[in-house]
Formats: C-alpha cells, structure tokens, sequence
C-alpha cells in the first residue's frame, strides 16, 4: 500500500508519545530506527506484535535498533497499553494521521468483508542516514523481531 520504497528518505516525522513527549525521526539521527505502523492499541495482533517486541527489545538494542510504535489512538490509550504489556519503548499518537499518510500505511482496508479507512500493518526499518533500508508489509506478529533482524 506505501508509495515508499526501499533507498527512499524516510519522511520526517514529529508526534506526541504516550507520555506528551515529542519524538521525531531526527531524535534518532546516526541509530537504526523501527518504525512499526499498527492498526489499535490492546487488539490481538497489535499486542502479539508489541509484546513480541518487547520480548525481544534488549536484543533488538544490542543489535543496534531503537523501536517506536504508530497508531491513531490517543496518548492515554497508548499509556494504559504500555502500562498493561510493560512496553518498555514509545508509541506516538497519530491522532490526525499525517505520519501515517506521510508513509503511505493510510487507507482503504478489507477486514471481515467490510472495507475502511485505517493503519495498515507496516514496519520501516530506517538506517542511521535516514533512508529507509526495509519495508515489511507481510507482517509476523508473533515473530517480528525474526523479520526485522532478517532485514
């Protein structure tokens, strides 16, 4: 679904965390960044898919990459989420969608013969100049971190 491909600047990017924090992308200038686009806080797939994450964040941090989430909800959303899976990494609210319609994860989706406008699953695995060295679209919510280390 994303217009962006692999050797693209990733777009910047600017948003509030679960705590009022302002994170953006050159907050993690000189760091590989995973920048992990889902569709709601507390749902099946979305908690498989963080505390996946979670379990595997130290090796992730010992390999070089730093993690940030993505989704629409709202900043308390993301703070009860973080608190009832000790998520130990940020996730910005994307409440007005800018940075998930700046990588192209917003929009029409299909689920359960209903189609609607929402996060398409995606995870970018930025590089420490900014480009964008991956794109997993087909994305393992059991096993991601074996998908992002792959890459």
């Amino acid at each position: 679904m994303t217009h962006l491909k692999q050797g693209d600047k990733a777009p910047a990017f600017s948003g509030k965390d679960q705590n009022s924090n302002t994170v953006s992308l050159s907050d993690f200038a000189g760091s590989n960044l995973v920048l992990y686009f889902y569709p709601k806080d507390s749902t099946p797939g979305c908690t498989a898919q963080a505390c996946n994450l979670r379990d595997n964040y130290q090796h992730l941090l010992d390999t070089g990459y730093k993690v940030v989430g993505v989704s629409a909800d709202n900043e308390k959303s993301h703070l009860k989420f973080i608190e009832k899976y000790n998520l130990p990494f940020p996730l910005i609210a994307d409440t007005g969608k800018e940075i998930s319609k700046a990588y192209g994860v917003y929009g029409p989706k299909k689920f359960m013969g209903r189609v609607f406008d929402g996060i398409s699953r995606t995870t970018f695995i930025i590089d420490p100049a900014g480009f964008i060295s991956e794109i997993i679209s087909d994305v393992d919510t059991k096993g991601h971190t074996k998908q992002i280390l792959k890459a």
